[in-house]
């Protein structure tokens, strides 16, 4: 008797469990998700705190310091712990950008030290403050110079705002776009629903890849990089919502004949009132899930573009224009760090494919909770 009353208690738990927290509940048991989400986490907030977590910088050069080499980060001094310090370097081979390793010279790294220009943190915070330096005229590369003498691991991390949240900001537009457009379409059916569709045929049609290049062609070449960033974003968002509002349309049509619908509409709702808070959040489950799927096209998108000089331009970074270095297989054999945005990419890609599965497991109504 006991067994049964537990046993009824348990079921009546999982009755009373919400879909989105019995969502989270599956998606927290897949190990490889929340790993790639913990990784998804870090970058974001890497890019949103570049100024103070990098100690140079987006445009700071020292021509001196051309592909300078990665610098190794020392904590122990003659067998004891002591403050982390990097060497120095000198140039013996000015030619050959060869660097030799000065022993003798030692830089100890400074935490949290007011350092280089002032920067302004979210727009209200000013600062010169650092989490890590070195006092001049030292350097630290942790990940090596590009061949301005700039910091690798400062330009990922501003060119990461950019990489990152152009993913992020158009998959909002085109969700947004694709939600309301297909749930009209799906709703009122009939020639509306078959103009609507032929709209959208006509944009899908449309290759975004030469979009771009054509309209690279015709810009002006000293337009500023925040501008190409924002019309990189409208133009890729233009292009990819119609998808999804073509399977919005296709799940509004049978969400559309079901009762609570029907009493909506009985009771006097507003045709408006029933799309937005009666059918659309019917389809957020396919949408979260094809939104994590999506983000990396445009990430893959916008570096593309920007490897070969049509999205983000120099002294502005992305992990696309930074990678446009590593074209040069003379540079990129001897100086192999220049890969580096290369891997960030690919990190990047892979951590939300990876998330993506785990939403996609998650919200898969035939999985057990």
């Amino acid at each position: 008797m006991k067994k049964n009353r537990d046993t009824t208690n348990v079921n009546n738990q999982q009755a009373v469990r919400s879909p989105w927290k019995m969502a989270w509940r599956r998606l927290r048991r897949h190990k490889l998700a929340m790993g790639a989400m913990a990784v998804l986490i870090m970058l974001h907030l890497f890019a949103i705190f570049a100024p103070f977590l990098v100690p140079y910088g987006e445009t700071q050069t020292d021509r001196r310091r051309s592909y300078h080499p990665p610098m190794r980060v020392h904590f122990f001094e003659d067998g004891r712990l002591t403050r982390p310090y990097v060497y120095g370097y000198t140039l013996e081979d000015a030619g050959r950008r060869r660097y030799e390793l000065d022993t003798d010279t030692k830089y100890e790294i400074q935490f949290f030290a007011h350092q280089g220009t002032t920067y302004n943190l979210f727009g209200l915070v000013e600062s010169n403050r650092r989490l890590f330096s070195v006092e001049a005229p030292g350097k630290v590369y942790l990940l090596g110079a590009d061949q301005y003498g700039r910091d690798i691991v400062s330009r990922l991390a501003f060119g990461a705002r950019r990489s990152l949240f152009i993913g992020l900001i158009g998959i909002v537009i085109s969700t947004s776009i694709g939600m309301i457009y297909g749930g009209v379409s799906g709703f009122f059916g009939g020639w509306v629903d078959n103009v609507m569709m032929r709209i959208s045929e006509v944009i899908i049609s449309i290759p975004s890849f030469y979009l771009l290049l054509a309209l690279s062609a015709v810009l002006p070449t000293n337009l500023p990089s925040d501008v190409r960033f924002m019309m990189i974003i409208g133009i890729l968002s233009f292009i990819g919502w119609a998808g999804m509002a073509r399977v919005i349309r296709g799940m509004v049509l049978s969400i559309r004949q079901l009762e609570f619908v029907h009493g909506a509409e009985a009771i006097g709702c507003s045709q408006p009132r029933i799309i937005v808070r009666h059918i659309l959040p019917n389809t957020l489950s396919y949408v979260i899930v094809n939104a994590t799927l999506a983000v990396p096209g445009f990430i893959l998108s916008e570096s593309g573009l920007s490897l070969i000089g049509v999205g983000i331009q120099h002294p502005q970074a992305s992990w696309g224009n930074m990678l446009s270095e590593a074209l040069n297989l003379s540079a990129l054999s001897r100086f192999p760090w220049l890969l580096v945005p290369g891997f960030m990419i690919f990190i990047t890609v892979l951590s939300y494919s990876f998330f993506g599965d785990g939403i996609r497991d998650a919200f898969d109504p035939r999985a057990t909770s």
